[in-house]
């Protein structure tokens, strides 16, 4: 197997481990919420909090992974201010 066709095998396990991490972070705070609504007598407002942290987990925990793999190794421009060509012009003076 060379060195392009495990690259891409790594990747796809990543990605298709994206989703269930998505779930599980999700449903953890729901279940995680709940279970502290009854101990404590709060209604569902613990519950509502931490499903939202979940969800938040979630999509951060995606978003560090496609960063991830999709970082390039060599970005084409770094910076705005290194483009020359990409300056705005001055203003005209009336």
């Amino acid at each position: 197997m060379g060195e392009e066709s495990k690259q891409s095998m790594i990747q796809m396990a990543y990605a298709s481990s994206l989703g269930f991490a998505m779930v599980i972070a999700t449903v953890g705070g729901l279940l995680f919420g709940a279970y502290l609504d009854r101990k404590l007598g709060t209604g569902h407002k613990l519950a509502l909090l931490f499903l939202l942290i979940g969800i938040f987990a979630g999509f951060r925990n995606a978003y560090v992974v496609i960063k991830k793999l999709f970082r390039d190794e060599n970005p084409i421009i770094k910076r705005l201010k290194y483009e020359p060509h990409r300056k705005r012009p001055h203003p005209k003076k009336a």
